[in-house]
């Protein structure tokens, strides 16, 4: 059974036959999601610096429903790893992470997400109904897996194409 205690997770990867820093330059393009899915509608820089700890304004629409959340840039090696963590750097409701690897003349892309510890929509509605747990994150892994595997397969084709 998985429980928000243990950090839901969800992870893709796909192989690109591009070098990557053709695939650093899509992953690091904030507003690269939202060409491939339609949760996250559009992200604004904050910070001037595009480096460790620059922030970002995220916007996201599920439904008729829609938010913002600051997220910091956390993670920042170039040509390997691109990751922010939403709302709180210490106590993140998700934290969101691409893990380049050269692999010959392309790149290993892996996309991982992690929700909590910190709070978010999911945690809200597991408040509202604790018996519903298991059901609530396996349903939002399952969205996530979606959304991040479109993510992928359009950094595919850009970097491919």
């Amino acid at each position: 059974m998985t429980r928000m205690a243990d950090g839901p997770t969800v992870e893709v990867m796909v192989v690109i036959d591009a070098p990557p820093d053709i695939v650093w330059g899509l992953v690091t393009d904030i507003n690269l999601s939202a060409r491939f899915q339609d949760e996250f509608t559009e992200g604004e820089w904050i910070d001037d610096e595009r480096q460790l700890g620059a922030r970002f304004l995220g916007r996201n629409r599920m439904g008729e429903r829609t938010w913002e959340t600051t997220n910091h840039v956390v993670a920042y090696e170039p040509e390997r790893a691109f990751g922010w963590a939403v709302d709180d750097v210490d106590n993140p409701g998700a934290t969101w992470t691409f893990l380049l690897e050269p692999t010959g003349d392309g790149t290993q892309l892996t996309y991982h997400r992690v929700v909590g510890p910190g709070p978010s929509g999911l945690t809200a509605a597991i408040e509202r109904h604790p018996e519903r747990e298991e059901e609530f994150i396996e349903r939002r892994n399952a969205v996530h897996r979606e959304h991040m595997t479109a993510v992928l397969e359009g950094v595919k084709a850009l970097a491919e194409g």
